[in-house]
């Protein structure tokens, strides 16, 4: 799954609410860590999605019919 750049944003806010919002250091400390890996990773986040193969791109499934080859 590729995220855009809205997407990433939306993420670190939410994460930064989250952070505010705990009472206890440790619980807090969790959310700062996955904070610093997006941040780290974000370039990486957001590449292009993966390469699918010929079949599923151009919706065509080619099947060779061998039966002539068993007469």
């Amino acid at each position: 799954m590729a995220f855009t750049s809205q997407d990433i944003a939306v993420i670190e806010q939410a994460l930064q609410i989250a952070i505010r919002s705990q009472g206890e250091e440790s619980e807090a400390r969790k959310f700062h860590e996955v904070l610093d890996k997006l941040k780290t990773n974000a370039a990486a986040a957001m590449v292009s999605p993966p390469l699918q193969t010929t079949a599923s791109q151009d919706g065509l499934r080619y099947d060779y019919d061998d039966s002539s080859d068993s007469l």
